[in-house]
């Protein structure tokens, strides 16, 4: 669970009811770590986005808040099955904000353990045309978490990850992952304990194993590896600590926004050659597109967010216990049963100011 500690400017806005209220207005928003908005909210997003602002209940206080899309640049969105985001990409491209997907792919259908997802072939064949869209770049491939159970070990696990990382060649550039911390999240482990699921903790051997699994494969692939909110250092089989909503790769793709690029704190430089040879770029500079290259002026890092995390900056539009994934590891749902009966309530309320009709 994350907690909110970036103050957004605010504006004031006129509510579908005629009243007015505050409401922040973020320049990145992240939709959202909270629930898979793309696969069961998509139509309420895109119709939020064209109203202007939705609504938001804070998960430790209850507090309803108003978001406001007035100058919003960039989402960034996590899924399962983001395919139903597809119909909606050009009203994007009209508002001009760009985007990637945070796209969780795993394979554990043999053991039932997320009964609510499409086929792994669906997601692929998704996982391709969200790319054939969007761009190179744009959606991120997620493994995530890694589950050792009394049905999976390392190296079953790890020919789940190799069958789908062979597919997607050509299709993304990173691979992300983390491995299951079970005992961290109360919610998580009453859920497993309740479904009977024979879960157990990775040691850091453990872990080490599992890197270089995945750095052998790796051989094959050239993706960048990286973990998420991980402690332990991988550094000597080239993987990173990741950042999931990442003002590296926002820069990449977005770099000709004269405005988000003020937000980050962003200089576009031009390299300029010079009697001596090439200039001399800085060692943390971004190479963008020809001869263009980025160099960061401010640290961005949201200091809401855990320890090992490594996000920045953003506004997450999410709510808690709407998700009916039904992932049996859920860290965002207390029970099922309350978020499927929650989606069946918005499928009542579509046009609402919040996805739970609040």
């Amino acid at each position: 669970m994350f907690v909110e500690k970036v103050a957004w400017a605010k504006v004031k806005i006129v509510r579908d009811d005629g009243t007015w209220a505050d409401a922040q207005v973020p320049v990145i928003v992240s939709a959202s770590r909270s629930t898979d908005i793309p696969a069961f909210y998509a139509d309420w997003f895109f119709y939020r986005l064209q109203r202007g602002y939705s609504a938001w209940t804070n998960p430790f206080n209850g507090k309803k808040s108003f978001v406001s899309y007035q100058h919003t640049r960039f989402i960034v969105f996590w899924s399962k099955h983001p395919a139903p985001l597809l119909p909606f990409l050009t009203i994007l491209k009209e508002k001009q904000i760009n985007c990637y997907i945070q796209y969780t792919l795993n394979d554990y259908e043999k053991e039932g353990l997320e009964k609510g997802v499409p086929s792994v072939e669906k997601r692929i064949d998704a996982f391709k045309r969200l790319v054939d869209e969007l761009g190179f770049g744009h959606v991120v491939w997620r493994f995530d978490p890694l589950m050792l159970t009394d049905q999976i070990d390392i190296p079953s696990l790890m020919e789940k990850v190799a069958s789908i990382g062979e597919r997607l060649k050509g299709y993304t550039e990173k691979l992300v992952f983390s491995f299951a911390d079970i005992s961290s999240y109360r919610k998580v482990k009453m859920n497993l304990d309740r479904n009977h699921i024979l879960y157990r903790e990775w040691t850091e051997e453990e872990m080490d194993t599992c890197a270089r699994y995945l750095a052998e494969l790796n051989r094959n692939w050239n993706y960048q590896l990286a973990t998420c909110c991980e402690q332990i250092e991988l550094a000597k089989y080239g993987i990173l600590h990741n950042r999931c909503i990442d003002d590296d790769l926002i820069i990449r793709l977005a770099y000709r926004d004269i405005e988000l690029m003020k937000f980050l704190g962003v200089e576009i430089r031009k390299m300029q050659p010079s009697l001596f040879g090439e200039e001399q770029v800085p060692e943390d500079a971004i190479h963008l597109n020809g001869n263009l290259y980025a160099v960061k002026t401010k640290n961005n890092k949201d200091k809401g967010q855990r320890v090992f995390c490594g996000c920045i900056n953003s506004k997450d539009i999410g709510e808690y216990n709407t998700c009916p994934h039904s992932c049996e590891y859920c860290y965002a749902n207390m029970t099922k049963e309350r978020a499927v009966s929650n989606y069946r309530h918005y499928l009542q309320h579509k046009q609402d100011e919040m996805i739970t009709g609040g």
